[in-house]
């Protein structure tokens, strides 16, 4: 008796080959994941410790003029990444996908021409600050940032370009090369007690300037030339109307974060300032680790909501705020249980005088964590006017008591403010939202009113 066999279907090679095929995607999208959130981290984490040396080895008056020049180079970036950056993000992957390195001389042209006028306001500001506050080391700090804020943008720029070609490599490789010229001079500096917010500053211009000659031909050899495309007036006007939006937004939460240190300066002394800074410079692990998660993020919160419509808003919205919350209330617990040893560590015994201001930036921090789901879920739905006018609303009620409460209480002041300003950017953002989902509901609904009964159909 014989017994029958059973014959395996035989699958067609195309079944055969694309298990393998979608596994390669996958595990080339991680590696490059990886590598674009390492690319952030280094660069971010690079000027997170430059902060935290310069606090241990400049005097608080010369750590506050770093701070405050330090936050106008925060507001520089915001506009220039608003204006230049995301805009070529979004130009150079669709619309001059085919000449892209035609398109990037134009965005080069840009740059420059931002350069020029960044120079000039810079270096007036200098000359205001040399009139106003000659002592503490403003004006060459004003000064040193003319010319070594252009440099780190054109470096920041160099390796978004990269991005476009779905490449962060060499812009990892850029981040690196910057860190370890950054960090290395500024050690030098100040082993030969060079070291001044001039110095500084300058030194991080020198840092960028050699990984931006190395990655812009590196870039020249890798894009397509493709056909001439059309002038720098026409590309500077389609960067306009895409990130006016995105520039006001951006300008409008600068405020509360930078806007205390030439308060706080000015009213009580310009080493408050940088004993602002030193607080503010424990809650930067938490910004720079959202900001890194978002570029991830965003894409995949405007691809649910496509797929899922407005219904998918709400809980997208909770488990971003729920995510973003919990990480940061993980990170302030333990540093607020451990801030004596930290603090310590951190700034060799320096600031230790102001520690107990601690858990109020704290607070501000986990609120702004908060806003991030509200404000990502906003921008996935093209709609970052809200977010501008969820921060303006707030910023404008912060700063009408944030000034006079800075005035009589000077440090403590300014940090009970930027806490405030947080707490309300947060509630504000979450109302405009719940607003929105509403307005949109009840469109639904009455449109859905509108529609004939199915037994009124013939």
């Amino acid at each position: 008796m014989t017994v029958p066999t059973i014959e395996e279907p035989v699958l067609p090679a195309s079944a055969v080959t694309e298990g393998p095929r979608v596994l390669r995607k996958l595990v080339g999208w991680g590696i490059k994941g990886g590598l674009a959130l390492f690319d952030q981290g280094v660069f971010s984490g690079c000027n997170f410790v430059m902060s935290i040396l310069l606090a241990r080895w400049l005097s608080p008056d010369q750590y506050g003029a770093y701070a405050i020049a330090f936050a106008v180079y925060l507001l520089l970036l915001m506009l220039y990444q608003s204006v230049v950056i995301e805009p070529m993000a979004v130009f150079g992957s669709a619309t001059y996908r085919d000449s892209l390195w035609e398109y990037m001389k134009s965005v080069l042209r840009l740059h420059f021409a931002t350069a020029a006028l960044i120079f000039v306001v810079l270096s007036a500001f200098a000359a205001v600050a040399l009139k106003v506050a000659p002592a503490g080391g403003l004006p060459g700090a004003f000064l040193a940032l003319s010319v070594a804020g252009p440099l780190v943008l054109m470096l920041g720029l160099g390796r978004r370009s990269f991005y476009l070609e779905f490449a962060p490599a060499p812009a990892l490789f850029g981040s690196v090369l910057y860190c370890v010229l950054t960090l290395g001079v500024l050690y030098a500096a100040y082993k030969y007690h060079l070291l001044s917010p001039f110095s500084a500053l300058l030194i991080t211009g020198l840092g960028a300037l050699i990984p931006s000659a190395i990655l812009l031909p590196w870039l020249r050899a890798r894009l397509s030339q493709g056909p001439r495309i059309s002038g720098l007036r026409e590309i500077w006007q389609r960067h306009w109307r895409y990130g006016r939006w995105a520039l006001a937004g951006y300008a409008m939460m600068w405020v509360p974060a930078n806007i205390f240190y030439p308060l706080v300066g000015t009213f009580g002394g310009i080493a408050q300032a940088g004993e602002l800074k030193a607080l503010a410079n424990l809650s930067s692990p938490v910004l720079q680790t959202y900001a890194a998660i978002s570029a991830l993020l965003l894409p995949y919160a405007a691809r649910t909501l496509k797929e899922r419509g407005r219904a998918g808003a709400g809980p997208l919205t909770l488990r971003i705020t729920i995510f973003s919350l919990c990480g940061a209330a993980v990170y302030w617990g333990l540093l607020l249980l451990f801030q004596g040893p930290v603090f310590h560590l951190l700034y060799g015994g320096k600031y230790r005088e102001v520690a107990y201001l601690l858990p109020v930036v704290a607070l501000g921090s986990v609120a702004c964590s908060g806003f991030f789901g509200s404000g990502t879920v906003l921008r996935a739905m093209e709609s970052p006017a809200l977010v501008f006018t969820a921060v303006s609303i707030s910023n404008c009620i912060a700063l009408a008591i944030g000034v006079p409460a800075t005035w009589a209480l000077g440090l403590r002041g300014a940090v009970w403010s930027m806490a405030g300003s947080e707490m309300l950017n947060f509630v504000m953002v979450v109302i405009l939202l719940r607003r929105m989902l509403n307005r949109g509901s009840a469109s639904d609904q009455s449109a859905l009113a509108r529609c004939p009964a199915p037994s009124s159909i013939v």
